[in-house]
């Protein structure tokens, strides 16, 4: 299934902290296909300037659940919270 809808978020995270970062991500990659409604797709993006994950979803209310959900806020965000050195920026984006 293509994804119809897209979350983005884009953090700011110092060199040395990348690696637990990718670890965060690795970690719960599956987890997030397998559990959250509406999931289709998740990739890591990174550049000098910052990180980006881009998960696909099926819906724009998929993309918006999953930032309610409690593997986000509870285990996502905060895993990640004390890598980030500025807050993150946070997208969702209608396929066309």
């Amino acid at each position: 299934m293509s994804a119809k809808a897209y979350l983005e978020i884009t953090m700011v995270i110092n060199e040395e902290n990348r690696p637990a970062a990718v670890k965060v991500y690795s970690d719960y990659r599956r987890s997030f296909l397998d559990k959250i409604s509406g999931a289709v797709s998740k990739d890591l993006l990174v550049r000098d300037e910052d990180v980006q994950v881009l998960h696909g979803f099926n819906s724009v209310e998929s993309a918006q659940g999953y930032l309610e959900s409690e593997m986000f806020k509870n285990d996502v965000f905060v895993g990640l919270k004390p890598l980030l050195s500025a807050d993150p920026e946070v997208k969702i984006y209608s396929v066309a």
